[in-house]
């Protein structure tokens, strides 16, 4: 029995294997792999695929999980506390490419319609890519990684009003306003179902499948609801897309989003996996060779255009100009979505097939371009801000708020008004330590200085910014940043100004200590293993270990900068090791009225001869009695306090239960 379709996939999948674990020994990311695999495997490769349309259904499928999935990861909250970035930045950014793609197509002598699609291609971003590599390089939470984010979510939003509106700009409506009509009274009916569901339906339907405590149907329920949303969207007019969208944000409201989200991640890891390496096979290398100039050209026009109009977002949102180039440099290429959205537009007459080879070429090298260009992007935003005017105007604070601090001595610094940071200034303010914060996000510093706080916007990689603070009289300076990139240009800068002052650097991870300590700071404090030790604390507290063994543990694991944690060793030779007893403390309640213990007196029922347990104190009456002497009688309904091993204490439960 011949089954082609298998065997593409095997030709596909072993491929991919093969060039995913090689761009892997270069630490690049896998959906690379699956481009260059798509590339080969190809009609316009080594045509090894027959079945070219039935990996595009798969893709199809990759594409509605990879929307399901953004979906449900995106709840209305995340949207809320991210509102301004992702709706004033995400619409500066996609609005000012439209707007000036278009006028550039038009220009070039093509109709009003087909340039405002090309500016819906051109202004979407690769929310895959870009986020993939932030998480590797630990900058999701820095500035430029926030930043992009929010832009990014803004396009995956953005994108499905595109489709919706791409047969409206094809001219297939006599009536254009009641086109928009009916496009608006279908999309508010399927906003108006989307809430009901998320708000009502879905979390009590979600509640019943958990109750069953199935995976198996957890996981059809969760597959069921995203299709089911999908089709009926796409019966109504509208897009599987967007349907997916809104099915992943039904689910993303309720209880189990988190789970449902892990029962998918798998399933759409492989679909996109056949997504992106059909768009690889899309691409015409024939047609590359013959308008390799051409194509090379427009790939350096996206790049300036695309990353100059993402940087004029951001700074907009008043962030310094390091953070700018970051996320303008982050943004430039063409993402998965347009290759989505130009299916529509071929479909709908807006794309030439020529134009779409153009098109395809540029994405597909733009995206090919993105680890690159991120790996080296703090040198190439340290060129941009060195060679431009930027330089010598920093975000800055104001020239009277500069002479205010001049009389600033023996002070705290606090680079960063997080959570560390917040918490670091109650206290210091608790402590009547005397403290100037700088902070990145305008918002925050507008905020706080209106509730008396002594912060400034400022960026901390600018010497002066940190001279302005009076950082070389400061005492102790405090790094709360998330960004290590960043957080290592400060430690320089702090350094060049000053060998005297305390350095304190809050990371994440341990392995970034080193390198830190190095550059000159004085304490590293590491996230994931003070969690780690707050743990174990608790831990060998409750089992009773000597309070001194414990400070004595605690502080060899510091001071070896945690090297318990990272080596095979389980404990570290200067610790005492001692037997932890099977001794436990707990509370019982004095229910049988058998007469062995109830009504008696701590001496008659002899407890500690007859059970082998300790009376530690008696709560009675919400009271609670600590010195218990011989002639304490013992009532019904007491709280009694004992303490042994387990044996024991299990035998005089079941004696008094």
């Amino acid at each position: 029995m011949e089954f082609p379709l298998l065997q593409d996939i095997v030709i596909l999948l072993g491929l991919s294997v093969v060039v995913v674990l090689v761009l892997q020994r270069f630490k690049l990311p896998s959906i690379l792999g699956f481009l260059l695999t798509g590339i080969i495997i190809g009609p316009y490769g080594l045509s090894l695929i027959d079945a070219v349309h039935e990996v595009e259904v798969l893709a199809e499928i990759g594409v509605i999980l990879l929307l399901f999935v953004i979906g449900m990861e995106l709840s209305l909250k995340q949207l809320k506390s991210m509102r301004k970035t992702v709706f004033y930045g995400g619409f500066l950014q996609v609005g000012l490419t439209v707007g000036i793609t278009s006028l550039i197509y038009m220009f070039l002598g093509f109709g009003w319609n087909e340039a405002v699609f090309v500016g819906f291609l051109f202004s979407l971003s690769s929310t895959a890519i870009v986020l993939k590599i932030l998480q590797d390089r630990n900058e999701i939470t820095a500035p430029h990684g926030r930043n992009a984010l929010g832009i990014l979510i803004f396009q995956d939003i953005i994108v499905v009003p595109m489709m919706l509106v791409t047969p409206i700009l094809a001219g297939q409506s006599t009536n254009v306003g009641m086109e928009v009509l009916e496009l608006f009274i279908k999309t508010t009916l399927v906003l108006v179902m989307t809430y009901v569901s998320a708000r009502y339906l879905v979390p009590r339907l979600m509640y019943v499948i958990a109750r069953t405590k199935s995976k198996e149907l957890f996981l059809l329920t969760t597959i069921t609801l995203c299709f089911a949303v999908a089709f009926l969207t796409a019966e109504a007019g509208l897009s599987l897309a967007f349907g997916a969208f809104l099915a992943g944000l039904i689910i993303s409201e309720s209880d189990y989003s988190h789970q449902a989200t892990s029962t998918i991640l798998p399933f759409r890891e492989l679909f996109t996996s056949f997504f992106f390496i059909s768009i690889g096979m899309l691409l015409n290398l024939t047609f590359f060779a013959n308008h390799a100039a051409v194509i090379l050209l427009l790939v350096v026009v996206v790049f300036f255009l695309k990353g100059s109009i993402a940087a004029v977002a951001t700074i907009f949102l008043k962030y310094p100009p390091r953070t700018v180039a970051l996320t303008g440099l982050a943004l430039f290429q063409i993402g998965e979505f347009a290759f989505i959205l130009s299916r529509v537009g071929i479909e709908y007459g807006l794309l030439t097939p020529q134009m779409n080879q153009y098109f395809l070429s540029v994405s597909i090298i733009t995206m090919l371009l993105t680890p690159f260009v991120l790996i080296f992007s703090e040198k190439i935003a340290t060129f941009i801000i060195r060679s431009s005017r930027w330089n010598g105007k920093p975000a800055t604070m104001e020239p009277h708020e500069h002479k205010e601090n001049e009389g600033l001595e023996n002070h705290l610094l606090i680079i960063g008004f997080g959570i560390n940071g917040t918490n670091l200034a109650k206290a210091a303010k608790y402590a009547n330590i005397p403290y100037v914060i700088l902070e990145l996000n305008a918002q925050t510093v507008k905020e706080e200085k209106e509730k008396g706080e002594p912060i400034y916007f400022g960026d901390a990689v600018h010497e002066h910014i940190l001279e302005s603070v009076q950082v070389q009289k400061a005492r102790v300076v405090v790094i709360a940043i998330s960004d290590p990139k960043a957080t290592k240009s400060i430690i320089t800068n702090i350094r060049n100004l000053s060998q005297s002052v305390f350095v304190v650097v809050r990371t994440r991870y341990v392995k970034e200590m080193d390198a830190l300590i190095a550059l000159g700071a004085d304490e590293v404090i590491p996230e994931e293993f003070e969690t780690s030790i707050e743990i174990f604390s608790r831990v060998l507290h409750n089992y009773l270990v000597p309070i001194d063994e414990l400070e004595n543990l605690v502080e060899t694991v510091r001071s070896d900068n945690y090297e318990i944690f990272q080596s095979k060793n389980k404990t570290p030779r200067t610790i005492t090791s001692s037997k932890i007893p099977d001794f436990k403390i707990t509370c019982v309640r004095l229910n049988a009225d058998s007469g062995k213990v109830v009504g008696k007196t701590v001496a008659e029922a002899d407890i500690r001869k007859k059970f082998g347990v300790n009376i530690l104190a008696i709560t009675r009456n919400d009271i609670l009695i600590t010195s218990i002497k011989p002639e304490e009688k013992m009532l019904l309904e007491d709280l009694v306090y004992i303490s042994g091993d387990q044996e024991h204490i299990e035998e005089f439960f079941r004696a008094v239960s």
